[in-house]
């Protein structure tokens, strides 16, 4: 599934490409592509055509564009919002409008400029898209998705708290969107390496240094992805233009099970995690020892 830096990069060429542009026609290809917008497919397209894209935000793994109506004129503020989730293999691609249609086009919004067109293309079909009135700064139906670090917002202290408390294991705490939204499998393992963490460290065992070390982390490992243009492991994940991103080939531990680890060497190990896969180094991260059972006192 795509994370925080892939989302990222798909936002930063919407802004570039779609923003200022009024939606002249908006054709849902699936009913399952518009399946949170309640009123159904007719009533997206009703709503989102004669709209004005004003930008693109993100809030961790989602993303949407603020939407002003046109007929008010130019400067008419952004009131609502077209709200995305990639799910997992959701892309948002930018073209000729006269170009073949892929059969897992699922929405096609064509511009009033004529210019090049843009398709919510889904294979798998888990993405989504839907029409928010009044969510032009944040969707209410994502209201409950936590600040990711790249935001203002982010409250590094209260998040170190929350993490504390988690009765849960480090890594099941980090892909917690309600505690810390925008990170995923790929970059939770990938900061767990950096900050020597192992992914089932119990979160209440972390030190507030240690749970500080593990967010810089994070946000190290996220800026790194972004300037890379996010991970590319196939043709699924890929920016506006269709490129890929190149930051697969920096990762030091997910996905190279046996290879050695980039700092000491030892055969990179997997374990199921969550009907996923962790990946982490048995030398520099550790398993946390289990606790002894405690005698009885008969």
């Amino acid at each position: 599934m795509p994370e925080l830096p892939e989302v990222e990069v798909v936002r930063r060429g919407l802004e570039r490409h779609v923003a200022g542009r009024t939606i002249g026609s908006a054709q849902v290809l699936h009913p399952r592509a518009v399946r949170r917008h309640a009123a159904g497919p007719d009533d997206f397209s009703a709503a989102v055509t004669g709209l004005t894209v004003t930008g693109a935000r993100r809030r961790g793994k989602y993303l949407w564009l603020p939407v002003a109506d046109a007929a008010l004129g130019a400067h008419s503020p952004a009131e609502d919002a077209l709200l995305a989730h990639l799910g997992m293999s959701g892309q948002l691609l930018l073209g000729d409008p006269d170009r073949p249609m892929s059969p897992h086009v699922r929405i096609r919004f064509a511009f009033t400029d004529s210019g090049p067109d843009l398709r919510f293309t889904d294979q798998r079909t888990f993405g989504h898209m839907a029409f928010a009135a009044g969510g032009a700064a944040l969707p209410p139906m994502i209201a409950h998705i936590a600040p990711d670090p790249m935001e203002p917002e982010f409250d590094e202290a209260a998040v170190i708290s929350r993490l504390r408390s988690r009765r849960a294991g480090i890594k099941s705490a980090l892909l917690d969107q309600s505690l810390v939204s925008g990170v995923g499998n790929i970059y939770a393992d990938e900061a767990l390496w950096r900050a020597r963490l192992h992914w089932a460290t119990p979160a209440p065992a972390l030190s507030r240094a240690a749970a500080g070390g593990l967010l810089a982390a994070v946000r190290e490992v996220l800026g790194e992805a972004l300037a890379a243009g996010g991970t590319s492991f196939d043709s699924l994940y890929v920016n506006v233009n269709g490129e890929s991103g190149y930051f697969s080939r920096s990762l030091a531990v997910y996905g190279r099970e046996g290879e050695p680890c980039p700092r000491c060497g030892a055969p990179v190990r997997r374990d199921q995690f969550m009907n996923r896969s962790a990946y982490s180094c048995p030398h520099c991260q550790p398993r946390p020892r289990r606790r002894a059972p405690r005698a009885s006192s008969r």
